[in-house]
């Protein structure tokens, strides 16, 4: 007796094409963290350079860094989300991925 999981093909194993489509194109959060050490002025400085923002959007997303302890501050298809987080990383913040 073989058991089927609910939205997965009995004799792949996989996700229905319409799942697994709607699935992975389902944005991802890019969160940076808050951390005692980064100057307030270099997050605003990161946030203009590598997400574009201008000088108010990244002032109040590193003030909503420094105040919650954390900040989504892009909404994005993985991949680029990935990336978002690799260029983020390289500039000495803390970024994380979460599904939106």
């Amino acid at each position: 007796m073989s058991t089927v999981q609910e939205g997965v093909s009995e004799q792949t194993g996989s996700r229905a094409e319409g799942e697994t489509k709607e699935f992975r194109d389902r944005p991802w959060r890019v969160v940076v963290w808050n951390d005692p050490v980064t100057l307030m002025t270099y997050v605003v400085f990161v946030l203009r350079r590598i997400l574009g923002y201008d000088l108010e959007t990244a002032t109040r997303l590193m003030l909503q860094v420094h105040t919650e302890g954390k900040a989504v501050v892009a909404t994005e298809p993985r991949e680029r989300a990935e990336v978002t987080v690799a260029q983020l990383h390289a500039h000495g913040l803390q970024a994380t991925l979460a599904r939106d």
